[in-house]
C-alpha cells in the first residue's frame, strides 16, 4: 500500500503543480485563485477516479492500446509545457484571461493535463486491474488518490503567499524553468512508451 501511495505521487506530483497553478492563476486575486484551485482538484479527483472505475473498459472497447493513450497525453503535456517556457506577450494573456472563463483555467491546464496527467491516469488503472483487484483495493486507491490531491490543494492554497516573497520576475523564472521540467517529463513518458511499443 506505502508502494502504491509513493507512485500516485510521483505521478501527480503536487509539488510539480505549483508552477502550473501559478502560471494560470496569475493576475487573479486571492479568492479567484482559491476558487480555481478547489475546482481543479474536484475536477481532477473526478478524473482520476473515473480511470480507476471505468478507464480500462473504455480503452479496451474503443481498441486502443494503453501505450498510446500515454503517448497522446504526453504530447499535450509537451505542448503545454512549451507554453510555460517561452510565454506570451501581455496583450495576448490579458485577451485569453477574457475569453476564458476561471473554470476552464480550472480544467485546462490544471486538473489537465498536470494534476490528472497522463502518467497518473495511466497509474491508476495500472494499480487497479480490473482483472487482478478487487473492489476494496480500489476503494483504498481512491482514497490515496483523495489524500494526494488534499496535498495538492494545500501546496496550491499557499502559492501566492510563495509569489509575495519572490515577486513577479521570481516568478516568471520559476514557470519557465519548471516547464523545461515538465518538458523532460513528457518526453521521458513519450520514451519510455515508446520502448514499450518496440519491445511488445
Amino acid at each position: 500500500m506505502f508502494t502504491e501511495f509513493v507512485k500516485l505521487w510521483v505521478v501527480i506530483d503536487p509539488i510539480g503543480t505549483l508552477p502550473v497553478f501559478l502560471a494560470v492563476t496569475a493576475g487573479m486575486g486571492a479568492a479567484a485563485a482559491r476558487a480555481v484551485a478547489l475546482r481543479g482538484i474536484l475536477v481532477a479527483f473526478g478524473v482520476l477516479v473515473f480511470f480507476v472505475a471505468g478507464g480500462q473498459i473504455l480503452l479496451t472497447a474503443m481498441d486502443i492500446a494503453l501505450t498510446s493513450f500515454e503517448i497522446a497525453g504526453n504530447i499535450v503535456l509537451f505542448l503545454f509545457a512549451l507554453t510555460m517556457i517561452f510565454g506570451e506577450s501581455k496583450l495576448e494573456e490579458d485577451e485569453k484571461l477574457m475569453r476564458s472563463s476561471d473554470l476552464e483555467r480550472a480544467v485546462y491546464p490544471l486538473a489537465i493535463p498536470s494534476i490528472a496527467s497522463p502518467g497518473a491516469m495511466l497509474t491508476v488503472m495500472t494499480v487497479t486491474d480490473n482483472s487482478s483487484v478487487d473492489l476494496r483495493e480500489q476503494a483504498e486507491t481512491v482514497l490515496q488518490v483523495a489524500v494526494i490531491l488534499a496535498m495538492t490543494l494545500g501546496l496550491m492554497l499557499m502559492a501566492h503567499r510563495i509569489i509575495a516573497l519572490i515577486g513577479n520576475a521570481g516568478a516568471s523564472v520559476i514557470s519557465r524553468v519548471m516547464g523545461l521540467v515538465l518538458a523532460s517529463v513528457a518526453v521521458d513518458g513519450i520514451i519510455k512508451a515508446m520502448r514499450e511499443v518496440l519491445a511488445g
